[in-house]
């Protein structure tokens, strides 16, 4: 089959961590980096699925963005999913606050370093 046939060229879906299996350094590890941070605040403030990983203003290029972004899915904080040509974002609160109760609203709160 062509790539015409299927549409184009088509991206591998994200793969998603669960929070539960998720160990306390990965998390605190995930959260560390100011970019991610920022991230991870921008998505809090932020309706589900309603910005693409291009909307957030962060001082990096589109191969590192997209390692912050692994990083933040691979902790479990973040899901994400194909909109057409779009990757959306969502914040995965409670089920990141299941699995460790009270820190995403540290890390919220926190005053930025």
């Amino acid at each position: 089959m062509s790539k015409q046939a299927v549409g184009g060229s088509h991206r591998a879906a994200p793969v998603h961590t669960d929070p539960a299996d998720v160990s306390v350094l990965t998390a605190l590890s995930a959260v560390a980096d100011p970019v991610r941070l920022k991230l991870i605040r921008e998505l809090a403030g932020s309706a589900e699925w309603t910005r693409s990983c291009g909307s957030f203003d962060v001082p990096v290029g589109k191969a590192a963005l997209s390692h912050h972004f692994s990083v933040l899915r691979g902790a479990g904080l973040v899901e994400q999913r194909d909109e057409g040509s779009r990757r959306v974002n969502r914040l995965r609160r409670q089920e990141f606050d299941a699995r460790f109760p009270g820190l995403l609203d540290l890390v919220l709160r926190a005053d930025t370093d």
